[in-house]
């Protein structure tokens, strides 16, 4: 049986993405509102009738109403995936982060749900990193971690889009100086930790991709942890994860610089270790596709749950 699916704000960069991956699907159906009437709340709300799952691509309060939308119409209301930030850290919506913890119980949680918040590009690199450190009592909820990220331009939307398509976008650039990144409070709430992280994100002049990295100074901590023992924790708990693939011991996988470029078109992430064990220090790095893991790509693998296709 062929799913409908109506995606809600198709024409914005996500949107988009997720239709270019749904048309290599011949399981599901993308049912499309006329532009005319994609304002227009009557006409949605039929479209959201028709479809098996909704995917809103839209800014928060809209998705909001969307879902009001979708509401009013009882059993035959589709499930939904929404995409903003409305519902990251809502307790009766599951978070789209299947690898959130190990043993597909996450997997299965997104498989289960009606409705499914997916991830922002940044908290899933962040929430990948820190969260074993958390689960695994290692870290506890109150160390003060610091997040560090570059992404491509387009995570920032249609006016930041615009400015480096046209030429006018700066080479590099530090934002959320005041500390208050919208995705802080889902890093928060799908970590375990206590407060936030200072997380400083920024933006370079390159469309796709995303590194993340956490520093870590283990000398703070009442029993250092070796970097092998760091190592067990993360290949443990990623072991047999679908779209996060541990590499290990970045020092004995690769060379001594990490860049964007492969993580372009990929759907999946990638984490290293480094460290030196004499001076205490360990850095974690994820690497992915702003628009893919962290988007489009996060999306379909939630929607491939769903509706128990292979993920």
């Amino acid at each position: 049986m062929t799913a409908k699916i109506f995606i809600d704000g198709e024409a914005g960069t996500t949107g988009l993405q997720i239709r270019e991956r749904l048309a290599a699907l011949d399981t599901v159906e993308v049912i499309s509102i006329d532009d005319a009437l994609r304002k227009d709340a009557g006409a949605r709300k039929d479209m959201m009738r028709a479809a098996d799952v909704a995917i809103l691509c839209l800014p928060d309060d809209a998705a909001r109403e969307a879902v009001a939308l979708a509401n009013e119409l009882g059993s035959e209301a589709p499930r939904i995936i929404d995409a903003s930030t409305a519902h990251r850290t809502a307790p009766d919506w599951a978070y789209g982060f299947a690898e959130l913890e190990p043993d597909d119980l996450q997997a299965k949680r997104i498989a289960n749900a009606d409705r499914v918040a997916n991830p922002g590009c940044y908290a899933t690199g962040a929430i990948a990193l820190l969260r074993p450190l958390i689960a695994s009592g290692t870290f506890a909820a109150d160390f003060p971690f610091t997040v560090n990220a570059v992404s491509g331009y387009t995570g920032g939307g249609k006016s930041m889009i615009a400015n480096y398509e046209s030429g006018t976008g700066p080479v590099f650039e530090l934002y959320g100086l005041k500390l208050d990144h919208k995705h802080l409070p889902e890093v928060v709430a799908h970590t375990g930790l206590s407060q936030a992280p200072i997380f400083i994100p920024s933006v370079g002049n390159f469309a796709q991709g995303m590194l993340v990295s956490v520093p870590l100074q283990l000398g703070m901590l009442d029993k250092t942890p070796t970097l092998a023992e760091l190592d067990k924790i993360f290949a443990d708990f990623y072991a047999g994860a679908r779209a996060v693939r541990y590499h290990g011991r970045g020092d004995d996988t690769v060379a001594s610089r990490l860049t964007v470029d492969p993580a372009k078109g990929t759907d999946d992430m990638e984490i290293w270790l480094y460290g030196d064990d004499a001076k205490s220090q360990a850095l974690l790095v994820a690497r992915l596709d702003n628009l893919g893991k962290g988007a489009a790509g996060a999306a379909v693998q939630n929607l491939s749950l769903m509706l128990g296709l292979s993920a």
